[in-house]
């Protein structure tokens, strides 16, 4: 028996017979076995803790994180000589370690934030990025000085929407301003994406919006200096000349597959591209990467053999890969290097410095690698939708081909070119399959929607962007100096209206997107462990990852949906119908808000909220007086479990009875009858009788309350609650008798 199947013989641990010593047997050799896929689960164990640093309630201790590595290093330098503890030590390492660098990112990205409305306000700043929307621009600038605003309050960055559109403003200009300043903003119901967070990693201290065209200032040479802000204006101009010489969606496509930004991609046009599931042919990864370093590489080494003293005496394999390299970069730094774009480039250096030293490096081992550079870069990272999605799928794809390498070795080897355009056809239809069946719970559970007929959209779509759509966009930046872009631009839209006709005619197939109601976070915890088990070991002990994925995929079957939602200013309610639907208050106020509301629930549109303006405050009120033992309402007019007048509504679930009043003259009435009181003024110690009460003030302090009704208990999740108390959290000033309150509403 080797040592690594003696450290871990259930003998050697235990010492005692008995069925738990056999299967921990078992477990051991199947590990021992599979020993050369122990790295794989190093960047598993770094997310894991960087997971359960942004999990908790309360910022940690500043020391932890490192006191946690310190120890679980010192236990794997005292147990080296016995592999199974061992193996845990290093585990719980990795952990510590993941804990600990997205602490220090944490900190080192630290800047003042707003808490509360300013403005207008006069703001001069530098221009740092300028992103064009349908209509008008976003401008990101720091460099800021702020009215009203001290130097250790100012943020280091704010983002506002200007929708002037005059003049004419690049990154690097300084600017003079009035814009309405804002806090980060907060998530849109508890336990939803937050947006603060993000801001705060990007060092966003303030949103808003500009309420007079933005005045150039005079040209400061150093600030237009730096390699960032001249790379941002090189993205600026490119843009610029690509929907210049393409109009339209074909425009819009073209110069976010060349720049990154998609300000220009028409709303409908971006909805049919998710919906026919080719929104990844925007986000700029892989794919594209992997052409562009395929095109130079391929051309070049083409273009060098030709010429018959360099075919011969030099390594122009290795020269074509170097320029792949070169120019990979240069296309990750002008598209923005996201987070899969990192990835991508991170797996490619690999393959093509395996390349410069005669060696293969295409395996898992390299997805590993790449994801452990961008976790321990940025952190945050992990709980974006770019990232989970990319490394889903590359996970996914490089764990299917691996198997069939190892099953199938023959597979590629039919010279017949029949064979290989089939064999093209059905690994792009696989690919397909695998990467959206890997994507597609994340998906669900960020935005709620599955593209099911997402292979018959990429049999059409991947193949012009390969072979027409990247050539010669590549071309056209290559053109683009001399001033002839149009010469491959021209070209490059006929393939990319090919590809909005194929979005368009897929996504209007019928069912072609299914809603999906949300999914709570230890489903899609569970689908990820689930996942990298099945991906990552070999052997048949693998087969139980499928287990916890179903469980995973399952939960969102088991996850309670909120009955009642106030969101934060009080201009938007939604309860829950008896037939599950949710119901919005309003089609007009707060329609971002609404709409993902509705996602969240899987709904595609809401029913009329049941308001009759016509209806006396004396027929709502004989509504409200016909009550069963003293709780539940009848309800008169077209909703028994819901009744409203201009003063506020009432509301029965599941023997409660809740109250939104939007008056307070609705208070002495609704106050004697309600279990749960929710009301858009603050109620200052009234209704003494109610299990639940929610005031203006509450909102305005914990933002979105979400109220889950039983028979015989209320529980309320408020934002607030539901982010902690964390260092991108906004913690509201105190209020004081006679200061400045949130200013009522009346609807």
């Amino acid at each position: 028996m080797d040592r690594a199947r003696r450290a871990v013989d259930p003998d050697f641990l235990l010492g005692q017979p008995g069925r738990f010593r056999a299967g921990l047997g078992a477990l051991g050799s199947a590990l021992s076995e599979e020993r050369e896929r122990w790295a794989l689960w190093i960047p598993v164990g770094l997310g894991l803790g960087i997971g359960l640093y942004f999990s908790l309630p309360v910022e940690p201790t500043g020391w932890i994180g490192a006191a946690a590595s310190i120890a679980a290093l010192a236990v794997a330098l005292a147990m080296r000589a016995r592999l199974a503890p061992l193996l845990a030590a290093l585990a719980a390492l990795t952990v510590a370690l993941g804990f600990t660098a997205a602490q220090l990112r944490t900190a080192s990205v630290a800047a003042p934030a707003l808490h509360k409305r300013i403005g207008p306000a006069a703001v001069s700043g530098r221009i740092v990025a300028i992103e064009r929307l349908k209509t008008g621009r976003r401008l990101v600038l720091d460099g800021l000085t702020i009215s009203r605003l001290t130097s250790d309050q100012t943020p280091e960055r704010i983002r506002v929407v200007d929708r002037k559109g005059t003049p004419a403003l690049r990154p690097g200009n300084r600017v003079r301003l009035r814009a309405v300043l804002l806090p980060p903003p907060r998530p849109i119901a508890p336990g939803a994406f937050d947006f603060a967070r993000r801001d705060y990693f990007r060092r966003i201290g303030a949103t808003g919006y500009v309420v007079a065209p933005p005045e150039r200032q005079a040209r400061d040479t150093a600030g237009q200096g730096g390699f960032t802000l001249g790379l941002a204006r090189l993205r600026q101009t490119i843009a610029r000349r690509i929907t210049a010489s393409l109009g339209g969606a074909a425009g819009g496509i073209a110069a976010a597959l060349l720049t990154g930004g998609r300000g220009g991609i028409p709303k409908e046009t971006l909805g049919a591209l998710r919906d026919s599931g080719l929104a990844h042919l925007l986000a700029i990864s892989g794919l594209h990467l992997s052409l562009v370093a395929v095109i130079l590489f391929f051309g070049i080494r083409a273009g060098l053999a030709l010429i018959e003293p360099m075919a011969l005496r030099r390594p122009i394999k290795k020269f074509a890969a170097v320029a792949a390299l070169v120019g990979a970069f240069g296309y990750l730094l002008l598209t923005g290097a996201t987070v899969p774009t990192q990835r991508a480039f991170i797996m490619l250096a690999i393959v093509l410095l395996g390349v410069l030293v005669d060696r293969v490096a295409i395996s898992m081992r390299l997805v590993a690698w790449a994801a452990v550079v961008v976790l321990l870069m940025a952190p945050e990272s992990l709980l974006s939708v770019s990232f989970q999605m990319s490394f889903a799928a590359v996970v996914a794809l490089v764990a299917v081909y691996e198997a069939l390498r190892t099953h199938a070795p023959g597979w590629r080897s039919d010279p017949r070119w029949w064979r290989q355009i089939v064999l093209y056809v059905g690994a792009v239809a696989l690919t397909t399959f695998v990467a959206g069946a890997a994507t597609g719970p994340f998906a669900v559970f960020h935005f709620n929607k599955l593209a099911l007929f997402g292979v018959a959209a990429n049999l059409v779509a991947v193949p012009i962007t390969a072979f027409w759509v990247m050539p010669l966009g590549l071309a056209a930046l290559f053109l683009m100096p001399f001033g002839l872009e149009q010469l491959a631009l021209v070209p490059m839209g006929w393939g990319l209206d090919v590809v909005i006709s194929a979005a368009e005619t897929v996504a209007a197939w019928p069912g072609a997107v299914t809603l999906l109601p949300a999914m709570p976070d230890w489903g899609l915890l569970a689908i990820a462990l689930g996942g990298l088990w099945l991906a990552l070991w070999r052997g048949g002990w693998r087969f139980g990852g499928a287990a916890v994925l179903a469980g995973g995929l399952a939960s969102g079957l088991f996850a309670p949906s909120p009955d009642v939602l106030v969101s934060e200013a009080g201009r938007l309610l939604a309860v829950k119908a008896p037939d599950g639907a949710l119901v919005l208050s309003s089609r007009r106020f707060a329609r971002f808000q609404g709409g993902a509301w509705l996602r969240q629930a899987g709904q595609p549109t809401t029913r009329d909220w049941p308001t009759d303006p016509a209806r006396s405050k004396a027929s709502l009120k004989r509504a409200r007086n016909q009550t069963v033992n003293g709780a539940a309402i009848a309800a008169t007019g077209r909703a028994r479990w819901l009744a409203c007048d201009g003063l506020g509504c009432i509301y029965r679930a599941k023997g409660q009875v809740v109250a939104l009043a939007h008056d307070e003259r609705a208070l002495g009435e609704d106050c004697r009858l309600a279990t749960v009181f929710v009301s858009l003024q603050p109620l200052a110690g009234r209704c003494p009788l109610a299990r639940q009460k929610i005031d203006r003030f509450d909102l305005w302090r914990a933002g979105t309350h979400a109220i889950y009704l039983a028979p015989d208990a209320i529980h309320v999740k408020t934002v607030r609650g539901s982010q902690g108390e964390r260092p991108w959290t906004r913690k509201p000033e105190k209020q004081r008798a006679g200061k400045a309150r949130p200013r009522r509403r009346t609807r």
